[in-house]
């Protein structure tokens, strides 16, 4: 009987125990919670600056007209008595002497591409525009502190690669590249499209890169051209981006203004916001212009969009390596396969269909340039291409008189060929 006893008390105390910490964990949970509005919430204030105008967008994109003196970048610590240069003080020889040409009377005279949010309004002198995050942005991401990066081994590397170590990574990459020299700059025209995702964690994007360093830890890089993002921007609508790191991706960086250190002075094109029209299969055919060069004599690494829009800068001091000059330079697109199911995802890369389909059906970078040494924009020289599986996405270059050195690039991912 008395072994009952103890028995019975046993269980009644382990039963008060459990009782008395419910509410403990009630209370750890809903201080986590709270923590973590706390830190969204601070972090959509240090992003979202004041507005002296706000524009809705026809896709529910809010541009928020800010005072250039008050955007994000200068709440980098290196940029806090920085003093905005609102004009290059150089450009690229060679810039303002190319013919514009296509392969095709059709898409010579098809409207330039804008971005959707010009239909509402534009933002006065003396602001730029900035997407307006939102709380649903950040509660997509991993972390809060995570937001707007870019995962570890997101860059292409074509000679030192390990493909085990590429693959499990989940990004694959169809690009075309130079290296073993010292590079300024880059520019391309790049085909416009809006490729399919499968999962909601996975992006398509097609991009100039300028590397400079190893790629290990210490990889400096500058990104731009146009991505479709789920995860990052909530739909599936192709958008404007730029990207910068300083440490292969760790801690320094970001996507657009998504955090300090790019200097916008621009008030009519908004990083991350969409843009139209895209191109159709067998149908008109849209494409952007992007040049990244760096000012010889402040050192700033510039960017310019089409042929009107000098968008801003990435201050020299953000960077090691490109602080001097870029030992790489990569035109081409990339994906992510999260093979979730334990197949290639079908997500699509640049139209989503093969180069050898060619022009109207294939995605494109045309006159891709580099800047040289003595600020010359010119061809370069032993362009080679990669990729890490060429049946789900492959690259083709090529050389003709009105498109100077170009290539066809993407693929359909999971296929026949690519299980």
């Amino acid at each position: 009987m008395a072994g009952h006893i103890i028995g019975n008390q046993k269980i009644m105390a382990s039963f008060l125990l459990v009782f008395l910490l419910i509410p403990l964990i009630h209370a750890g949970r809903r201080s986590r919670l709270s923590r973590k509005k706390l830190e969204v919430r601070n972090h959509l204030k240090r992003l979202n600056k004041p507005p002296l105008k706000s524009i809705k967008s026809p896709d529910g994109d809010i541009i928020d007209c800010v005072h250039i003196a008050h955007q994000p970048a200068f709440d980098h610590p290196s940029l806090k008595d920085h003093k905005i240069e609102m004009r290059p003080n150089f450009y690229p020889k060679g810039l303002f002497n190319e013919s514009k040409v296509s392969f095709d009377e059709d898409v010579r005279n098809s409207k330039p591409i804008v971005q959707l949010w010009h239909l509402n309004g534009r933002c006065p002198e003396g602001t730029i525009p900035i997407r307006r995050t939102k709380k649903d942005d950040i509660s997509r991401a991993t972390s809060v502190k995570n937001f707007g990066r870019k995962k570890h081994l997101t860059f292409p590397q074509p000679r030192s690669a390990e493909p085990h170590l590429i693959s499990q990574s989940g990004h694959q990459h169809a690009i075309v590249y130079v290296q073993g020299d010292k590079y300024y700059g880059a520019k391309a025209t790049i085909n416009v499209w809006k490729p399919k995702i499968q999962q909601a964690n996975e992006f398509s994007l097609s991009q100039i890169w300028i590397l400079g360093g190893s790629f290990d830890q210490d990889l400096n890089s500058i990104e731009a051209g146009w991505q479709v993002s789920p995860d990052l921007y909530g739909d599936n609508r192709t958008r404007l981006f730029t990207y910068w790191t300083s440490d292969a991706y760790q801690a320094t960086g970001c996507y657009n203004l998504l955090c300090s250190g790019f200097v916008q002075i621009n008030n009519q094109i908004a990083m991350g916001a969409s843009i139209y029209p895209v191109s159709g299969y067998g149908g008109s055919q849209y494409d952007i212009s992007l040049l990244v060069w760096k000012d010889p004599k402040e050192g700033n690494w510039w960017i310019q969009f089409g042929n009107d829009y000098v968008l801003g800068y990435w201050p020299a001091s953000l960077f090691s390596y490109l602080a001097d000059s870029a030992t790489m330079i990569e035109w081409g697109g990339e994906i992510v396969n999260s093979a979730s199911d334990g197949q290639h995802t079908t997500t699509q890369m640049g139209s989503g269909h093969f180069p050898q389909e060619g022009f109207g059906k294939s995605c494109y970078f045309r006159n891709i340039q580099i800047v040289d040494g003595s600020n010359n924009l010119r061809d370069p020289k032993d362009i080679d291409t990669f990729t890490e599986q060429s049946n789900c996405y492959d690259a083709q270059n090529g050389n003709d008189g009105d498109w100077g050195n170009y290539f066809f690039y993407g693929g359909p991912g999971r296929n026949p060929n690519c299980p």
